[in-house]
């Protein structure tokens, strides 16, 4: 049995690259070597709070700009949040030129396809979990998505 060398200037090299760029896993292979990093504790956290704020940077009216104002803080809590199931890039509509699959005050059943999710070059249809309200949206259109990231809440 061989032990390996690590190469402890990479791992903070690669450790300090993804603080700067929120990332939280990274993963190199070169060769035979392979390397995989994941940040533990803090980031869903912080992958909440960013899309819940773009989402109101973005927020076409006004009702849909005061919904994220009046949940502000961690929702992974909230009874209606609809988590990411997976890590890949949230689409509110089956293709660029469709209507979106849901919008704030639609009401849902459960079932229903409210978004997609594209995780390596698949598309996959994520229904609502239970009927409702559409009360907020927490993505904006063709952003990354990290697993357990609150996307929705349906009331």
């Amino acid at each position: 049995m061989t032990k390996t060398e690590v190469d402890k200037d990479l791992i903070r090299e690669l450790a300090a690259l993804m603080e700067e760029t929120g990332l939280s896993e990274i993963e190199i292979e070169n060769d035979d070597d392979r390397m995989r990093l994941v940040r533990a504790g803090t980031a869903p956290a912080a992958t909440v709070a960013i899309p819940a704020a773009a989402a109101a940077a973005a927020a076409p009216t006004p009702a849909a700009a005061a919904a994220p104002a009046a949940g502000e803080g961690d929702l992974s809590g909230h009874p209606g949040a609809v988590v990411s199931p997976i890590v890949g890039t949230a689409y509110n509509a089956p293709s660029p030129d469709d209507a979106p699959f849901v919008q704030i005050g639609d009401k849902v059943t459960a079932g229903q396809t409210i978004l997609v999710i594209e995780a390596m070059k698949t598309f996959n249809e994520i229904p609502s979990p239970h009927g409702g309200t559409v009360r907020q949206i927490l993505f904006e259109n063709a952003s990354p998505i990290e697993y357990g990231d609150v996307l929705m809440i349906i009331d």
